[in-house]
């Protein structure tokens, strides 16, 4: 018989190892080798949900190999509610869980590179420290720092209490990675620092005045560490290519992994590029005008997303990382056509 203690240490000895074997990003990107790499994105479950639905996305995509899996992060929300008095009062409200214990769960149970969103907005400097504690401990290294979702309430405009720009977030993880807290003080640095990819845009960031400005920043995030740059979604690729060879020019030389999101849905069309700032293309337009139903209008989505893909990959993307919510069926079968 297998004594507690021993099966106790067993344990901790196989977690020690698997957390060990886990790659970062970008050593998976680099060790592509010619063969675009597969990669997506989750939304933690609705609050009162549990992980089960989380862990059905993945088992779906498993079998396409994926590299790293993404893990959103959701500020609180402002809802009005009505008392039974008749008075309305504003409460603040978080929707979703944070991605740090989504992310733990997620590497240990699959042996696969979590990757937390980590954002500024909604988000106090010492609550992004208490998060990237939590994630040294659970062996989470991989990050994607994020401005996040303007929408919502702010706790303060203070930059010494909030990262205002996804550049000031990346010097707090820069800083923590060297041993300063948030508020100055000093520790050992721990043995394995924190890797992380940021966004950028191929069709300019909302804030930005012009695409110089957008890759003047871009830059500034690659100069300052970013190991890779991750795309908002497009579904143009010669926007793509155009940006990369701006971006390339503009000194940029890390991978740039273009973001993919097939459309599920007539109303789509016109919410996408209305909220992303995303052009749909006039023939994908034009086709999707077509169809009579969200059925139809998936089917149009998988067709293009799939040749969009193959192009990606014809011209030797190191990855594909593709965004999931209401889309996971159809990326399993843009993943089936291509990989």
């Amino acid at each position: 018989m297998v004594d507690i203690d021993f099966r106790s240490r067993l344990s901790v000895l196989s977690r020690f190892l698997l957390n060990f074997a886990i790659m970062r990003v970008i050593d998976h990107i680099n060790a592509s080798q010619g063969r675009t790499a597969f990669s997506f994105e989750i939304l933690p479950p609705l609050k009162g949900n549990d992980i089960e639905r989380v862990y059905g996305i993945i088992d779906k995509l498993r079998e396409f190999d994926p590299k790293y899996i993404n893990i959103t992060s959701h500020r609180s929300e402002e809802i009005y509610r009505e008392n039974p008095d008749g008075t309305i009062v504003k409460r603040k409200v978080r929707k979703r869980p944070g991605s740090v214990a989504i992310a733990s769960a997620i590497q240990n149970r699959y042996g696969i590179t979590a990757v937390p969103h980590i954002i500024c907005k909604g988000f106090t400097r010492d609550e992004t420290e208490y998060a990237l504690i939590d994630l040294n401990f659970l062996g989470v290294h991989d990050l994607l720092l994020l401005q996040g979702d303007a929408k919502g309430p702010d706790k303060s405009t203070d930059p010494s209490v909030v990262n205002l720009h996804a550049t000031d977030l990346q010097t707090q993880v820069n800083d923590f990675n060297r041993g300063v807290y948030a508020d100055g003080l000093t520790f050992e640095p721990n043995a394995t620092p924190f890797s992380y990819g940021m966004a950028c845009y191929p069709e300019k960031h909302e804030a930005a005045p012009n695409m110089e400005s957008d890759l003047r920043y871009a830059k500034a995030k690659v100069d300052a560490g970013a190991s890779y740059l991750v795309t908002q979604m497009f579904f143009d690729n010669a926007k793509y290519y155009a940006f990369v060879e701006r971006a390339r020019a503009a000194g940029i030389n890390v991978p740039i992994i273009p973001g993919i999101k097939p459309i599920v849905n007539l109303s789509q069309l016109t919410v996408l590029p209305r909220v992303f700032r995303s052009d749909i293309p006039e023939e994908f337009a034009c086709e999707l005008r077509k169809c009579r139903t969200d059925e139809e209008a998936k089917e149009i989505g998988v067709e293009w997303c799939t040749a969009q893909c193959r192009d990606l990959m014809a011209h030797g993307v190191p990855s594909l990382h593709f965004y999931t919510l209401m889309a996971t069926d159809s990326v399993k079968k843009v993943a089936k056509s291509i990989y």
